[in-house]
């Protein structure tokens, strides 16, 4: 075993040996892997083996897609046999609500290029003619899905590694990870101290071990899991092909062929959490007890839905632990706070999304970005707030969820609420109806009086349509306030403060008592971050972004830090409250005894003034699109600035308004999105976004020359907005756009917007055909809706009200 090496990767299951093979894929050679015990001898051993490419995140789905493709290119270069069986599989669909999802899904892969089909039941019952088709709707058919040999398939990644001049070491548990003063690492094992620059923690069950060693906490838990394997069947040997892979989500199961017989497995509702206090050492190579009693009703629906299981006897039952993390995607890349940390960890479907997540941890490791935006498995995703005590409901809740379906509008209760503002009670007590983020609970909507606090799920138009008009009207033709506690907010100081940040910026530094808008970017051009800077003085500026990524952008922050500059996360110690609409001057006047006239108080001037008795930092903006004010103070005077502006407003119409109405509210302008319309699947000059980037600045900014060579050559695509001819339904993501018969775009986000009364969506189309006026269709729910390119804004097309 070497004493040094550029990268240790630290597990041996399918995830740890698919990030060492493409560390070597991609040209690092000098790399390793410790095992505690044998390789697959964690989860990986015990697996049922299924694939497939549904995933409700399009990324996802594509890695997916990439994985099941990796097989054979795995095979042809090793010589070893991934034991593939591309069986085909079908997602049932019992209701109408799940049948939606299904087409929601299929319209989403026409423009990724996977060629799935929607089936009707006589279709279902050609295919699979072992079906009970009784109450079932239809499916989502996915040529792709299938399964294979978890041993030689994990095997095959090592080999491959090997072949590309990596080490594997085995039966040589890690004791210690210290890191040293300049970020690389000693990771101590049995057999000796090795000298690491990069960590990467693929411990899967004893990743929370591994990531204490390190003293970090990853949310995370193992769930017990049963599956059966069956006697032959004669009906089965008799075939000449292979049954297609049934998930049947009523049922909470998963059925495929398993030589001449069936392997099914459940998630079943009385599930159970295994080892929430940490996982032994001593576990190894081996299964849990049965317990047939917890998967009873599965059974016995599984029975109904294939009847064929009841002359089936069970041959073998496998009940053995893997992991979760709270929301079911995995923790993927690097860990905020610590350096050359890298998480590989809570791949709950590893022969689906092993290859995609090796592949993008490698290319996060070596290029310093990844191909997709790795947000929905992003490690960051989550903060430092979470602790064992969120995360073992929230695993269990996502456990019974794993085959339900998934809405858009849908807020999940378990561990909530947690996480809470000063103002919490006080919207609880006007009829808040609260949805969260990053943990934090916010407000959604306020339902009427004697309405059900409680928005239905639904991918069509909910019972919040009234109540979040009415807020919407409220802020156009008065004014209303909502909470800004969801931005996430960074102060930086220091004397190199204003250079620092027109390098880390695209966009123009304001002078004092400005603000600006601007993109940041990465080496690639790709749009990393969307900010509003504001200047409190030569060498104090806030940033304001995403809430959800607060732990994004400081990873980006400490990773290009330079002397003479202090960025701090103070997300959670500054917030306050908007105020928009057209009394949105008068309310302020009548609160402080600064001068807020429009010559006085400018269009993006940002000012320190007193408010009742708080002091606060206010900014002429509102994402409403309307007149309206950011005011921002100290969490300790955050009620008494609520009460200040709540008691002055009475007359003026002050009304509380939620994020339903502000995403309504943006729509009319046809405002962007921080992850819908920008994110680092996307460049500035795709989303716009470069209107904001200071090409005239002298200074080589982070992704310059991709934006300078974006805009010689424009991008092949443009993000337009367009007023749908929507039934009941309006875009959510993902729907693709259809142009002369062929699908050309896809839609980033929409909704309804009150104000204007018109269904709005986002999307992107070929830049030489995005011209005003354009016809195209947009596919809701399996539904083609005409839209038209509309350029001009619906709600003020000439910004006098929001900056006059």
């Amino acid at each position: 075993m070497k004493a040094q090496t550029r990268v240790v990767v630290i597990g041996g299951g399918v995830v740890g040996c698919s990030v060492l093979y493409h560390l070597t894929k991609l040209g690092w050679s000098d790399v390793m892997l410790i095992e505690r015990s044998e390789l697959t001898a964690g989860s990986t051993w015990h697996a049922a083996g299924g694939f497939h490419t549904l995933n409700g995140d399009t990324n996802m789905a594509a890695l997916q897609g990439y994985t099941i493709g990796l097989y054979h290119e795995l095979e042809e270069l090793t010589g070893l046999s991934c034991s593939l069986h591309h069986s085909g599989g079908m997602t049932l669909a019992d209701t109408q609500e799940r049948f939606d999802m299904l087409k929601a899904e299929r319209a989403k892969h026409r423009y990724m290029g996977l060629e799935t089909e929607i089936l009707g039941p006589d279709e279902i019952k050609k295919r699979a003619d072992f079906v009970n088709i009784e109450g079932i709707v239809g499916a989502l058919y996915d040529p792709l899905d299938g399964h294979l040999d978890p041993s030689g398939t994990t095997h095959a990644y090592a080999k491959a590694a090997r072949m590309g001049g990596a080490e594997i070491v085995t039966h040589n548990r890690v004791l210690e990870t210290n890191p040293r003063p300049d970020g690389t690492w000693d990771v101590v094992t049995e057999q000796g101290t090795i000298h690491a620059e990069h960590i990467v923690n693929a411990g899967g069950l004893w990743a929370r071990e591994v990531a204490a060693m390190a003293g970090i906490y990853l949310p995370l838990l193992p769930m017990a899991h049963q599956y059966l394997v069956t006697e032959a069947v004669p009906e089965i040997a008799e075939r000449d092909e292979e049954i297609p892979h049934i998930i049947d989500p009523g049922g909470e199961s998963y059925l495929r062929q398993e030589r001449d017989g069936f392997c099914i497995g459940f998630y079943e509702q009385p599930c159970e959490a295994w080892s929430v206090d940490g996982t032994p050492w001593s576990f190894g190579s081996e299964l849990l007890n049965d317990q047939l009693d917890k998967i009873e009703d599965s059974v016995a629906f599984a029975y109904k839905r294939f009847p064929i299981l009841e002359r089936a006897g069970v041959k073998r039952v496998i009940h053995g632990p893997f992991t979760f993390a709270p929301d079911g995607n995995p923790l993927v890349g690097p860990v905020p706070g610590l350096r050359n940390y890298w998480s590989a960890c809570a791949v709950m479907a590893g022969f689906s999304q092993g290859g995609g997540v090796g592949l993008s941890l490698a290319q996060w490791m070596i290029e310093g970005e990844t191909e997709r935006d790795p947000r929905a498995m992003d490690v960051a995703r989550f903060g430092h707030w979470t602790t064992p005590g969120y995360t073992v409901p929230k695993v269990i809740e996502n456990y019974q969820k794993r085959f339900s379906v998934t809405y858009p509008n849908e807020e999940l209760p378990a561990a909530r609420p947690f996480r809470t503002t000063p103002m919490y009670d006080l919207w609880d007590g006007m009829g808040a109806v609260f949805g969260q983020a990053y943990g934090l609970e916010i407000v959604n909507y306020f339902a009427k009086p004697g309405e059900d606090r409680y928005e239905t799920p639904t991918f069509r138009r909910s019972n919040a349509w009234d109540a979040v008009k009415a807020e919407v009207q409220a802020v156009r033709s008065k004014v209303g306030i909502n909470e800004v506690h969801n931005f996430g907010k960074f102060r930086v100081t220091g004397p190199n403060a204003r250079a620092w940040l027109d390098r880390i910026m695209a966009g123009r530094i304001p002078a004092p008592g400005r603000l600006s808008l601007t993109p940041m970017l990465a080496p690639s051009g790709k749009v990393v971050g969307d900010f509003t800077i504001s200047c409190l003085g030569e060498t104090e500026f806030q940033l304001t972004a995403s809430y959800g990524s607060q732990d994004y952008h400081k990873r980006w922050f400490d990773d290009h830090a330079e002397d003479g500059v202090s960025v701090e996360n103070i997300s959670d110690q500054r917030t306050g409250f908007q105020i928009a609409g057209p009394q949105a001057r008068a309310l302020l006047s009548r609160v402080t005894r600064a001068d807020v006239s429009a010559e006085a108080f400018k269009f993006l001037d940002v000012k320190r003034i007193v408010i009742g008795m708080a002091d606060c930092i206010v900014q002429r903006v509102s994402y409403t699109g309307d007149l309206g004010y950011e005011i921002y103070t100290d969490p300790t005077s955050q009620r008494h600035l609520f009460h200040t502006l709540w008691e002055a407003g009475q007359d003026l119409g002050l009304t509380p308004f939620g994020m339903r109405a502000m995403m309504s509210l943006r729509l009319d302008k046809f405002f962007g999105s921080w992850q819908r319309e920008f994110s680092p699947d996307y460049t500035a000059a795709e989303t716009g976004l470069d209107r904001f980037i200071s090409f005239k600045k002298n200074t080589d900014f982070i992704g310059r020359a991709a934006a300078e060579a974006e805009r010689a050559t424009p991008p092949a695509r443009k993000l337009c907005p367009f007023v749908v001819d929507a039934g009941d339904a309006d875009v959510i993501a993902y729907e693709p756009i259809w142009l002369d018969g062929k699908v050309v775009g896809f839609c980033t986000s929409g909704g309804y917007a009150h104000h204007a009364e018109k269904s709005v969506a986002q999307g992107f189309v070929p830049t030489e055909r995005a011209t005003d006026g354009l016809e195209v269709e947009i596919e809701i729910l399996g539904e083609m809706r005409k839209a038209t390119l509309t350029t001009t804004p619906l709600f003020d097309a000439n910004g006098a009200r929001m900056r006059g």
